[in-house]
């Protein structure tokens, strides 16, 4: 493979264990929710996302209860919505700043990563979860801050990761051609999305993470087995 001038990455199953997302950040987060609501409901960023949940189920943002119910459910289908995901991530930093939490992403991600920056071979990050979660994930890692690895962050305000148009929106803000980005990623789907806008692609199928392989992708285990 010839070297990409952009590396655009998942997180949940790609660098990240899947594991770690559901049966650490995603109960975090639950338990969480009720007193952060409380808390924290008057502050102007806090309460920009509760009117967002209020009217996107049609209940009054001043009902908390309704909110935090409308939230939970969300977690329970495992929804991508931006208000729920921005609330999460709210929750996560305070996580990580009181050292409750500390991120995991998998070894071989990181090498990789590292030796691609090296070699001048600019990252991204693409995931449902918000920039900002990212952000704190690859913030506090048990190798220490990971974010200077990265310079452009992109979450579903750029669209939904199985269209193609928020593939084209991101070559777009990146200024490149869709041929010169490589998107990783477990989902057959969301690389399908980007392979269809003319992405390079590569699928990690991770055993530990049971992607289903996505026969017209390259399929590897481990970063390792990526060779630029």
């Amino acid at each position: 493979m010839s070297q990409p001038a952009f590396i655009l990455t998942d997180i949940e199953g790609t660098t990240s264990s899947i594991a770690f997302v559901h049966q650490v950040l995603f109960p975090y987060a639950r338990e969480a929710f009720p007193a952060f609501l409380k808390a924290h409901a008057q502050e102007a960023e806090v309460q920009a996302q509760i009117q967002s949940v209020a009217m996107e189920v049609g209940c009054d943002p001043a009902d908390l209860s309704l909110v935090l119910a409308a939230l939970l459910s969300w977690m329970d289908a495992d929804r991508k919505v931006t208000s729920l995901k921005a609330l999460q991530g709210m929750i996560w930093k305070e996580g990580y700043a009181r050292g409750a939490l500390q991120s995991h992403v998998y070894p071989d991600a990181v090498d990789a990563l590292r030796r691609w920056h090296a070699a001048g071979v600019r990252l991204g990050v693409y995931s449902s979860g918000s920039v900002p979660a990212q952000k704190l994930l690859f913030g506090h890692t048990p190798v220490g801050d990971l974010q200077p690895l990265f310079s452009a962050w992109f979450d579903t305000r750029v669209g939904g990761k199985r269209e193609a148009a928020s593939y084209s929106a991101i070559a777009e803000r990146l200024q490149l051609p869709t041929g010169q980005i490589l998107f990783l990623s477990d989902v057959g789907a969301e690389l399908d999305a980007a392979a269809a806008v003319g992405m390079r692609t590569v699928q990690l199928l991770r055993p530990e993470d049971g992607a289903e392989p996505a026969a017209a992708h390259t399929q590897v285990a481990s970063f390792a087995d990526i060779h630029l």
